[in-house]
């Protein structure tokens, strides 16, 4: 059920971010001064709407924290960073959610990224959502699934890319195979593969680490066979404990065990007799890789223990076990996506 991504596919997908990181970046920046948002005046070219979308972002800018000067220049540099992160993710979070047959276009109502090429030939705006690209309505789309992780009011998705700079993102995302979006920790590495370049920047400055620096040097990706050694030796060991004589509904192939064949681990005594009054907290949660592993532990045995259908264990797991604490919130809005997607792509036993 848990399938990690092998190093070529890492690989591959490294490289994509990368390089999506550096042109979104530049497409940002030349969108930033065209519409002089930056300067103290409005340029003369634009027209009524571009202006107030200027002011829009202006006033976006100084809520991320660019400070307004005296003189009217506005600084953009937190605004540059969200448009970035925000335009690539959105386009890369509908082909996740595309590729596990996830992007809906209403309530029961899945739709491919073929689906959407059909869709935005339509003359009809409510077909395409006035869409002109199947990867723009595909993102509109995945926005509208995950309205936590990308505000539909936010003005950074009004922009639109210089031609060259979309169709080479579009054919980033294209390039990247099936199995990448279908790995259990894809997007996990999506965030440290995004950050790496911060991260460099940051060690190479050797300034003190303040609210801008923070995330770039602290979100360090664990290795899945870390966590499962972690988690088999925890909540694996409390689940033979518990239930002596009876199989684990999860293979648990990291397990140490004494002599006698008791968990090295120990027993666990202070921990409830019952998963349903059991509680995990990551205090450091990052992308959610821990709980999106824990999840895939506790659906199975919630559904052995307790004798549920894979539908309500899910639910009671999200309800019951999960918590998790992170100081990036973008690590939050991407665990929280994580977990969702762990969640729909359950496999029901019916």
């Amino acid at each position: 059920m848990r399938q990690a991504l092998d190093k070529t596919l890492r690989n591959q997908l490294e490289s994509a971010v990368l390089t999506a990181r550096e042109i979104t970046e530049t497409a940002c920046r030349e969108e930033i001064e065209r519409l002089g948002i930056g300067d103290a005046n409005v340029p003369a070219f634009l027209n009524e709407a571009q202006r107030k979308l200027r002011n829009r972002l202006r006033a976006h800018a100084r809520q991320l924290g660019d400070p307004l000067h005296d003189n009217g220049k506005q600084e953009t540099a937190h605004l540059l960073a969200e448009m970035a992160y925000e335009q690539w993710h959105r386009m890369l979070f509908a082909r996740f959610l595309a590729e596990n047959g996830l992007l809906l276009w209403e309530i029961g109502a899945a739709v491919s990224l073929d689906d959407c090429e059909a869709l935005v030939q339509e003359t009809d705006p409510a077909m395409n959502l006035g869409a002109k690209t199947k990867w723009e309505l595909a993102g509109k789309l995945a926005a509208r699934m995950l309205p936590q992780v990308f505000k539909p009011q936010s003005p950074v998705f009004e922009l639109a890319f210089a031609p060259e700079h979309q169709r080479e993102l579009e054919r980033l995302l294209a390039a990247l195979p099936t199995e990448v979006f279908q790995a259990s920790d894809s997007l996990g590495w999506v965030y440290q593969f995004w950050q790496a370049k911060r991260k460099d920047e940051v060690n190479a400055s050797e300034v003190k680490i303040g609210a801008d620096e923070l995330p770039a040097v602290t979100q360090l990706f664990t290795e899945p066979y870390m966590v499962d050694f972690l988690l088999h030796n925890s909540l694996g060991a409390w689940w033979v404990t518990r239930h002596p004589g009876k199989t684990c509904p999860v293979p648990l192939t990291y397990l140490r065990t004494l002599d006698d064949g008791t968990p090295a681990a120990g027993k666990f005594e202070g921990w409830p007799n019952r998963l349903d009054e059991f509680k995990l907290l990551d205090p450091c949660c990052g992308s959610g890789h821990f709980l999106v592993a824990a999840f895939l532990m506790l659906v199975p045995m919630r559904m052995v223990a307790e004798n549920l259908s894979a539908h309500e264990a899910v639910d009671a797991v999200l309800r019951d076990n999960l918590h998790g604490l992170e100081l990036d919130p973008r690590c939050v809005e991407i665990a929280v996506f994580a977990l969702a997607l762990a969640a729909w792509r359950f496999p029901d036993e019916a």
